[in-house]
């Protein structure tokens, strides 16, 4: 695989490995000296697919308020700007923990970091299960939100100790479609179970299923050919304070454009799929639920395609990266912007099916600014510079989310039955704010990674 060149303005830390020129004058990311290339193989992909089944765990529990988000504004008798709240606290405590899992991972190995997300996966749906009031249904999606973060990045490093490094941006794209399998079993399974079991019999079964997760992870998970003990410095020098580190893999040029790259890419299809598109199809287009559930289920499918789409690509090329990052934000805007200027607000349905089929390209091109990161961080801060970067698209998801609620809530007026299409409308234009700056930060960082190559 060729990547792009790893040079940066100033020299790596002096516990960076050095990287061997590949034929375009990238990296491998692959050090000349020091531990052989990890193996690959059998071992390898069943590592990863018991670190992945965590992940796959964690996207349930993160989507099942997609499919109950009317749910739960029945049960608990909010408006749009409370219930908008839940996904946002969600995501907030995702991004928040982002850099001190990323530690985390990287000081103590991600086999305890997954079991620790487990169990709080575990607590806080099963504490949501049973709350039958706003506050104590918020703070048990924040639990949630603090076990989800554990998961991906801890997978990542799995893939980055078993996988030779031209396969990780593959790994990290079968990774996201590992996780989009979760996404499945919320808009097929779940849906229907909270029709015709209720509510608390379902998030309990949900909240159960980490008893099984847990226990493969603990038995069978080795995160490494070599054994349990984290990378330390290839050097063999002192392992960094941890001010330090992130300091560090902050300064990287590559660390800051990943950021921005998952922030403009993966919010749009993130914040349809994790709260407002069921509303969205139900309330404005006059669709039933198990429609809308249907084209919810066609998000989820588009984004495993564009995911096994995109890993191929990259795994061939890392001239792919950024054509797929700005193809994908151009095109997701300009859907957008005809979807939401046709007349009375009722697009037809080929119209949804095409910007719902684009949307499932975000999630996979925001994984490329993970791609960007990994090859201009040494190993042992891999974990911190993932963190990192995987803020982003929750910081996105997060700010689209609170837009669009208070959006909707002003647009309304007071003791209207749901939300009308062009409170929608409106309220959905309010997408093009984040998408519009973190387009501009690209821009900007793409040239200086450029000048400084």
């Amino acid at each position: 695989m060729t990547v792009e060149p790893a040079r940066s303005a100033r020299p790596l830390s002096a516990s960076a490995p050095r990287a061997t020129a590949d034929r375009t004058g990238g990296t491998t990311g692959a050090p000349a000296t020091g531990p052989r290339q990890p193996p690959g193989g059998r071992a390898a992909w069943i590592a990863w697919s018991i670190g992945a089944s965590v992940y796959v765990l964690a996207v349930i529990h993160r989507t099942s308020l997609g499919v109950a988000g009317l749910d739960a504004a029945d049960r608990f008798g909010i408006g749009a700007s409370a219930l908008s709240t839940f996904s946002i606290l969600q995501v907030l405590v995702y991004a928040a923990m982002q850099i001190p899992v990323g530690v985390l991972v990287d000081r103590f190995g991600p086999r305890k970091v997954l079991l620790l997300g487990v169990l709080l996966l575990s607590t806080g749906q099963l504490a949501f299960a049973f709350s039958d009031a706003f506050g104590p249904a918020l703070a048990s999606r924040a639990v949630l939100g603090c076990g989800d973060a554990m998961t991906f990045i801890s997978v990542l490093r799995i893939a980055a100790r078993w996988f030779p490094a031209a396969k990780n941006p593959l790994v990290a794209q079968l990774t996201g479609l590992a996780g989009m399998s979760g996404n499945l079993v919320t808009t097929v399974v779940l849906a229907q179970a909270l029709h015709s079991e209720g509510w608390t019999p379902t998030f309990t079964a949900i909240a159960l299923l980490g008893i099984a997760v847990f226990a493969l992870v603990a038995l069978f998970l080795r995160e490494s050919p070599e054994g349990p003990a984290p990378v330390a410095p290839a050097d063999g020098r002192p392992r960094p304070a941890v001010g330090r580190q992130v300091r560090d893999a902050w300064q990287e040029p590559g660390t800051r454009l990943g950021l921005w790259i998952h922030f403009t890419t993966q919010f749009p299809g993130n914040a349809f799929g994790l709260l407002w598109g069921l509303p969205y199809l139900v309330q404005a287009q006059g669709m039933t639920r198990t429609e809308a559930g249907g084209l919810l289920t066609l998000l989820v499918l588009a984004n495993m395609s564009f995911g096994f789409l995109f890993g191929r690509l990259l795994s061939r090329t890392s001239r792919a990266r950024m054509p797929i990052v700005l193809t994908t934000i151009g095109v997701t805007s300009l859907l957008w912007a005809v979807t939401l200027a046709w007349p009375e607000g009722h697009p037809p349905l080929w119209l949804l099916v095409v910007i719902i089929l684009v949307m499932g390209s975000n999630g996979p091109a925001s994984l490329v600014g993970l791609d960007y990161a990994r090859a201009r961080n040494p190993v042992e801060r891999l974990g911190t510079a993932s963190g990192i970067v995987n803020m982003g698209g929750f910081i996105g998801t997060m700010i689209t989310l609170f837009g669009i609620g208070v959006l909707l809530d002003v647009l309304t007026p007071a003791g209207a039955d749901g939300y009308s299409a062009s409170a929608f409308r409106w309220a959905f234009c309010w997408q093009y704010v984040p998408m519009a700056v973190g387009t501009v930060m690209i821009l900007r960082l793409r040239r200086r990674l450029s000048a400084a190559a």
